[in-house]
């Protein structure tokens, strides 16, 4: 697999690097090629990460969600590849959204990035949560790619913010 990865820092507030940005990716990406699930091993991966501030968040999730306020995390999937296959994808990650998050569920902001950066390439590869079994899928990847870079469990309370 072959992996193309952008970063776009657009928020004043601190983001992960982009090296810590790429282990996380490329860790998920190898968690779907190991299931052999939505991603192959000759498949190409095209993703744009970009950390923004609330307005921006706001406005992206209103435009594309009909949602007005700012979320966590945004995927935009690009679902018109055809034949070329692969993957291509943009991830928005919501600074003060994110940091708000982490200190009510009392966690690193950095492990709380992880977690979303590993959710929105989740989606970025065709996975949802949209009913209960979908959740699972995605919830059980999630944990296992995280726990590669000891991070809690996520789900593991009450607290499921980035459904």
């Amino acid at each position: 697999m072959t992996l193309q990865l952008a970063v776009q820092y657009a928020s004043a507030r601190p983001a992960p690097g982009r090296s810590q940005i790429r282990r996380w990716v490329r860790s998920t990406l190898a968690a779907l090629v190991d299931s052999s699930t939505t991603v192959g091993s000759d498949d190409a991966v095209t993703l744009t990460i970009r950390f923004v501030d609330e307005e921006e968040g706001r406005s992206l999730n209103r435009g594309f969600r009909d949602k007005d306020y700012a979320t966590n995390v945004l995927t935009f999937p690009y679902d018109d590849l055809g034949d070329t296959g692969g993957i291509e994808a943009d991830i928005v990650v919501c600074m003060p959204v994110v940091e708000a998050e982490a200190k009510a569920q009392d966690k690193p902001v950095s492990q709380h990035c992880g977690h979303l950066v590993v959710h929105g390439t989740l989606h970025a590869c065709g996975f949802d949560h949209e009913d209960e079994a979908e959740a699972d899928a995605m919830e059980r990847i999630e944990r296992v790619v995280l726990a590669r870079f000891g991070i809690a469990d996520p789900y593991r309370s009450e607290s499921v913010a980035a459904r």
